[in-house]
């Protein structure tokens, strides 16, 4: 029977879950205190993201004590205190080189070693969260699982011997659904407070498509998920919002971002703080939206920017953030995938009931995306702004997602085809945006993962000669740059000009990272 099947997954899960010794859930700014603040606040690291990835020597408690009893003594050092009670950890693969002349598929493999990571070896007491099974991080400072990155990353893990790895990871999504109710933005303390867009359905069919067990052995955790993005519901009053759902005038609920903290973030505790105090708003508030961008993988993103405010040069500052006003075009195709792959799971687990269920969730969510998102005289699908009663005008490349996930109509991906042809087609791949804010999600940066659904997604519906045209664009950026300086990296500026140079992407809060796992995944896809 395919319930006993599930029960028995379960139970095997259960088992190895018992692997990963529990985790003290407190952040660092939770352990630390006024210390933590004070290390933010005098820049004891040039990368605020630094300090909370470090490994205490010692305990917490003990270093939280060792400080208040010596941080008023004259001529205390607060960086040799830091050194003495701190374990700096590393970048992933920094010392990774490829050999000249490599084809960049050979690179890609010898990179799934260097950002492999297996829990046994975290360090204790810091504030990675442990898990049961091994997994690949992204690379540069990001030396954790992250959760939409993932995906992304898994595709180049098709095909043997790296198989094993994917469903490694699947296996430790499901975990963390089990453990904490949701998929954290990272498998760090600091991220607990939020998630990302919801690819864990996408994640389980892979798997099924790779040999594995099925997707139906995650129906689970895909229920449990669903829970958690749609948290208060069925209380709600059109107009209101909840978390990270909204009740629009017609009652119909479509999704948000959110974070449940309204603090700034931990890793970038000197940037938000900065950003909040130009704000000339609550600081709660805006902490609350730059979390929520976070949530949303766009951090950050004139999608997310107030365009009432923008300049006269067209410039936007990220003080005017507010992504917890905006009902996003990607977020609710993500969902709409999870119910529909609930409502046909539960359909071959025998639920019919459930079935049901979700299948009228999927229904009534593709009605309000029409109604909400979908834009006839702009031919696109457009956020909306639910506050304001009003879409979004600028066209950006979340718009193709609904393709990718098969809930837009034939005829609304011809007329998008077309707009995205029109704007944001550029000689280096798909842009992210027609917008050049100095934010690392707009325009001239491309993204792997946005490339890989807007091929998916035209293609699915039969655009076929748009789509290999942004596969071969982005593909050839990926490839120059790959043999000027010998690596993959997170993002690129994609070419103006045909004849342009291809380079590595700019903006945001750090520095070009490279490694670079979701780059790789698309990239060994398509090769």
């Amino acid at each position: 029977m395919i319930s006993d099947d599930i029960d028995a997954d379960r139970h095997t899960r259960r088992e190895r879950a018992a692997q990963a010794p529990p985790s003290d859930t407190h952040s660092p700014a939770d352990r630390y205190q006024e210390l933590f603040v004070a290390v933010q606040r005098d820049g004891v690291f040039d990368d605020s993201k630094t300090f909370v990835d470090c490994a205490p020597i010692g305990t917490p408690v003990e270093i939280l004590a060792a400080y208040r009893a010596q941080c008023k003594a004259e001529g205390f050092d607060l960086h040799a205190f830091v050194s003495r009670h701190f374990a700096l950890q590393h970048h992933a693969a920094k010392h990774y080189r490829s050999l000249p002349g490599q084809p960049i598929a050979q690179h890609i493999e010898g990179l799934w070693d260097q950002l492999t990571r297996h829990p046994a070896q975290h360090p204790h007491g810091g504030s990675l969260l442990q898990l049961p099974h091994p997994y690949v991080v992204p690379g540069g400072r990001f030396v954790e699982m992250y959760y939409w990155d993932s995906y992304f990353t898994m595709l180049g893990l098709v095909g043997a011997p790296r198989e094993a790895l994917l469903h490694a990871m699947t296996d430790n999504f499901a975990y963390l659904i089990d453990t904490y109710g949701h998929v954290p933005n990272g498998t760090r303390t600091y991220y607990l407070s939020r998630s990302q867009p919801p690819v864990f359905a996408l994640m389980a069919e892979l798997c099924e498509s790779c040999h594995g067990k099925g997707a139906i052995r995650y129906l689970p955790q895909l229920v449990r998920e669903h829970a958690f993005w749609m948290n208060g519901a069925e209380q709600l009053l059109p107009g209101h919002a909840h978390r990270r759902v909204v009740a629009l005038k017609d009652g119909a609920l479509l999704n948000r971002y959110w974070d449940d903290r309204d603090t700034p973030r931990e890793e970038s505790w000197r940037e938000d703080v900065a950003t909040a105090a130009s704000s000339g708003r609550s600081a709660a508030e805006v902490y609350r939206d730059l979390r929520a961008a976070a949530e949303s993988g766009w951090d950050f993103s004139s999608r997310w920017l107030d365009t009432q405010r923008m300049d006269a040069d067209r410039k936007l500052a990220l003080s005017t953030i507010r992504t917890t006003r905006i009902v996003p075009v990607d977020l609710n195709a993500l969902l709409h995938k999870l119910e529909s792959t609930i409502a046909r799971l539960s359909d071959d687990a025998g639920d019919a009931k459930t079935s049901e269920a979700f299948r009228r969730h999927a229904q009534h969510r593709q009605e309000a995306m029409t109604r909400y998102l979908w834009d006839d005289d702009a031919s696109a699908f457009l956020d909306y702004d639910w506050e304001r009663a009003t879409s979004r005008r600028e066209l950006n490349a979340a718009a193709v997602v609904p393709l990718f996930t098969g809930c837009a109509t034939h005829a609304q991906a011809d007329a998008l085809a077309g707009r995205m042809r029109a704007e944001l087609l550029a000689p280096g791949g798909l842009a992210t945006t027609g917008l050049a804010s100095g934010e690392q999600w707009d325009r001239p940066n491309g993204w792997a993962p946005l490339q890989w659904m807007a091929v998916r997604g035209l293609h699915d519906y039969g655009h076929a000669a748009l789509a290999d045209e942004i596969r071969a664009r982005w593909r050839k950026t990926v490839e120059e740059v790959y043999q000027r300086e010998g690596k993959l990296v997170e993002k690129y500026a994609l070419r103006e000009t045909h004849d342009a140079p291809s380079t590595g992407g700019g903006g945001g809060e750090y520095p070009l990272q490279d490694g670079f796992g979701w780059t790789n995944g698309v990239v060994a896809r398509w090769l």
